[in-house]
Parts: C-alpha cells; structure tokens; sequence
C-alpha cells in the first residue's frame, strides 16, 4: 500500500467518525473508534499467525459460505481435543490468544445482520482481551469504553443498534483498501492527530505533533557524546514519563529500525486513563510485542512506580533516551519530603506555580551517564527567577545543558504559545551551550503552524554538527551565560533582527544630486512640449 493509499485511508475512516458520531463528544468517539480499530489489527495478526500454524489445515475462507462463521471458528469446531495445544503454540509465537467468535471478522458479520447479540459479543471479547489474550497484562485495557453508555442510546437495542452501523461502516471503509494489517497503525495515528485537532487544550493530555515528535527522535538516536558520527545502531531502552498516546516513543522506535538499528525496551508512564489505555493500544498497532514494551499508568511527580524507586543504585532503572513533551506550567503540591527526595535533592524543587523543572529533573534521574534527553517545555523555564533560577543554574554548572532549541509558536492543537527543546546530558563534551533560534522558520497554516521537513532537518544538522549559523545558531560560553545571570533566553544569544544598513551620506548625498539632474532635464522636455502647444512653460 502506498504512503497516499495510507493517508487516504485514515482520512476516510475519519469521515466515516464524521458522519457517525452525531451529538457525541468527539472525545468520547474517539475511544469507540480507536478500539474498534485495535480489535480488526489484533484479529488480523491473530488469523495470519493461525495460517502459517495451520498451514494445509487452515479451512479455505472461501468455501465457508456467509454464514458468519471464520476459518478458526469452522477449525475449532472440527478439531475440539486440538485447540488446547494450538492456542499454547500460538500464544507462544504469536503472543495472545482470541477466541474465534471474538474475532473483527465474526463481529462484522453480526453488525451487518443486525444480530441483537453484537453488544453483549464484543463487550465480552474485550473483556477476554484484557483478562485472558495476553494473560492478564492488559487489565482495565478497554475501561473507557462503554458499551452501556446512553451517549449510544437509551436501550440495548438503540445501542446495539448505532454499534452495527459504526461497525458496518468502519469495515466497509477499510474494506476499500484491501488493508494490509501493518498499516492500520498509520491509520490509527492519524486518527489521534485528528481528534487532537479538534480538541483544543485536551489534546495536550496525549498529543505531540509529529514534526515535533520528528525533531526529538532524530536527536536522542544521533550518538549521544559524538552526534557528528550519526545515529546509534543500538538503544538498549528508551523512556517518556508522560507519553500520552504513545507516539513520541514510536517515532523513536521508527527512526532506529529505519536507519537500520535496533532498539530494546520501551518504557512509558501515563496518568490519564484513558491515554494510557490508547498508548498499549497504539504500541501493539504498530507491531511492539507485549515483552517489548511496558506502559505504566501513575502519577510522574509522585513516582509513584515502584520499580522506579529501586534504592540499590546497582539495579536502579537507567535509560539511554529519554523524551518527553509534559505538560505546560503545571500546578503541583510538593510538600517538603520532596526536597530530601533523590531527584530533586542536589537541584532543588520546582515551585508549586510550574512543575516543569520537576518534569526534567526526573528524566535526568532516569539517564544513564552516557545517554541524552530531548524534553519540550515553555520558554519560561529559560528565564524564570525564583527557584527556577537556583536549579537552571546549577543544571548549568554542572554541564547537564547541552543545546536549546527555540521553536515557532502556535505549534500545538493544546496552546499556541512558543516551546523549546532542552537537550540535556549527565556527560556531555562541549564546554559551551549551544542555541538554535528557529522561531521564524514554519509554515503559516490556518489552525496551526508546520514545520517542513527542510526547517526539521536544517535544526537536526545544526544540532548534530554543532555549526554556527548568522541569526539562526550559536555556540555560547559557560563564561558569557554567567554573565548574562545564567538566563536561557534565546534571543539574548541569537537574534532573529536583521541589522539595520549603514548609511554612507557621501553616496547618499551623489544619489540626490543624480536624481536632480534628472527631474531638471525631465522638466526642460516637458516645457519644450508645452511650448510647441502655444502654452506658457512651467517656472
């Protein structure tokens, strides 16, 4: 399937959200719809992996007949004393396990027959999807989901009702690409970034544009302590601890399996439900076996992840990446057992006002010593005085800030006011600081602006090879930023202002003299002419 095949994909499966949702809260769609499309991915992968079990004794799909039934469901009735064994052999290659009649093949069947069972069938099949298919490791998986809720309607028969004509239309839609399973990852992706579209500041809660995501994953996979050598071949773990839907780290995982490296583990943490919910969705979408990846849901300030607060410094969790896009300013509680707490204790604690320095100091924690970090956050976490100044300068000092980036504003669907990058490093080389001002460099679009892929890759390259561009990058010293009082403001160290040109009088002065000639000899032609017309000429 082609890249324009994928895309029109995702914009069709929207449209078909469009038409459906009615007075839903688009939010609240978006769950049906994203689920919906989890099921038909993990069915699919489920079936081919089935096939190539099978192999000869895979019933032929095609002599079936329309009766509902699928080639496993016809499998299991003939072969009752087998299926024990095959699920044990499937489970093992394939990692989870459906029961046939739970199958997006099977649920298709009963939304286009109207079948009064299609509720009570699929709240069940996600029900064995989260306690049973994966053996208990995606509990609470569909928590959001409610099947019963009145935003479907008043009865079961109204809500079993809208669900056939959800389900018919969504399979209808994918029907017309002959979809190819490894694909509906892209599909569900785009649908995030849709509904994040329309969702104003929520969208914040679990989306990260993906130009950003872009410029992130390109840093954190380049070599940490020699950027200039390319990317890595290998990340043994990656971390975000507030990754909302997932897509930040897959963007990661992406650019490494791309430039032909490899990645270990995935680690994230979540505290909104319901994005915790969408990011394992989103990690098995896109392929990520469930031993490969591990989303906990828990409160990032509070660490709240037991495995996290690991005191043997020898077993405690180190990451070779970590990226994160937290939440802006957030308003937090402290309380003063957080000053002894092991990462805030040599920087000291963000204010109650903006947790942002909170954000950072936990992934810092997490880095291993040769590892780097690419953290968005507000530009006021350059500037801020108070507490914000005391850990921003020691952060300084002790040579853990490696570049700032300055990005043009109104890049998000949850604010429209400018970020930064901060990349950070427990070891870095460079004895200076080096600034990318690319405010002025986007895209003006109608809702928001974009990042091309020339304004990407131009802020990539600079950071990779550390060059100094004129009002665009500079390698600043430890000796001038203390000078400047340990304030981060980019244009402090790289402004966008374009010089105004100097005025030389004596050229200037010939310039007047040369226009005057010219207006004295156009003023003779003129009064020539006005004397051949027999009127008198201008003075």
């Amino acid at each position: 399937m082609t890249e324009h095949d994928q895309k029109q994909l995702g914009k069709t499966l929207w449209n078909i959200a469009g038409q459906l949702r009615g007075a839903m809260n688009a939010d609240d769609f978006r769950d049906y719809m994203l689920s919906l499309l989890f099921l038909r991915y993990l069915s699919g992968n489920y079936e081919a992996a089935a096939k190539k079990e099978l192999g000869a004794d895979y019933p032929d799909p095609n002599a079936i007949g329309n009766g509902g039934k699928t080639p496993l469901s016809v499998w299991y009735a003939d072969n009752p004393a087998d299926v024990a064994q095959f699920e044990q052999q499937i489970r093992r290659k394939a990692h989870y396990v459906i029961k046939p009649n739970f199958l997006w093949n099977h649920i298709v069947h009963l939304a286009k027959t109207q079948d009064d069972e299609l509720l009570n069938t699929l709240q069940q099949g996600f029900k064995y999807i989260e306690e049973e298919s994966f053996e208990s490791k995606f509990q609470g998986l569909f928590s959001e989901i409610n099947l019963a809720s009145d935003k479907l309607g008043r009865t079961y028969a109204d809500r079993n009702a809208k669900l056939c004509t959800i389900i018919g239309k969504v399979a209808d839609g994918l029907a017309e690409f002959n979809t190819v399973i490894d694909i509906l990852g892209d599909a569900y992706e785009y649908l995030i970034g849709q509904f994040a579209a329309g969702s104003g500041k929520k969208a914040g809660e679990f989306y990260t544009p993906q130009q950003i995501s872009n410029i992130l994953s390109a840093i954190v996979t380049l070599d940490s302590q020699e950027p200039k050598t390319g990317p890595r071949r290998k990340l043994d773990s990656v971390f975000d601890f507030a990754c909302g839907s997932g897509s930040l780290l897959l963007n990661v995982r992406h650019r490494m399996t791309k430039a032909g490296g490899t990645i270990g583990r995935i680690y994230g943490q979540e505290s909104n439900i319901t994005t915790y919910n969408l990011a394992r969705m989103n990690m098995l979408l896109h392929g990520v076996k469930d031993t490969e990846f591990e989303i906990y849901h828990g409160d990032t300030l509070k660490n709240d992840w037991d495995w996290l607060r690991e005191t043997n410094p020898a077993k405690k969790p180190q990451f070779d990446a970590v990226v994160a896009n937290p939440p802006f300013s957030y308003r937090w509680e402290p309380g003063e057992a957080m000053a002894e707490d092991m990462r805030f204790k040599n920087h000291g604690t963000a204010p109650k006002s903006a947790a942002d320095f909170a954000f950072l100091l936990h992934g810092l924690h997490y880095l291993k010593d040769d590892g780097v970090m690419a953290i968005i956050l507000p530009h006021g976490v350059l500037f801020r005085g108070g507490k914000e100044a005391d850990i921003r300068s020691k952060l300084l000092k002790d040579g853990h800030i490696d570049t700032v980036i300055g990005l043009p504003a109104n890049l998000f669907y949850s604010t429209g006011i400018p970020v930064c990058i901060l990349v950070l490093k427990k070891c870095k080389k460079p004895d200076d600081v080096l600034f990318i001002n690319a405010a002025e460099h986007f895209t003006k679009g109608k809702r928001q602006n974009q990042l091309s892929d020339e304004d990407i890759e131009r802020i990539v390259i600079t950071y990779r090879d550390r060059t100094e561009q004129e009002r665009y990058s500079k390698r600043v010293s430890m000796e001038r930023i203390a000078e400047e009082g340990y304030n981060l403001n980019i244009s402090r160290y790289v402004s966008t202002a374009e010089a105004e040109k100097e005025i030389k009088l004596d050229a200037v002065h010939t310039e007047l003299e040369a226009i005057e000639l010219k207006i004295d000899e156009a003023k003779k032609r003129h009064n020539a002419f006005l004397v051949e017309l027999g009127l008198a000429p201008l003075p």
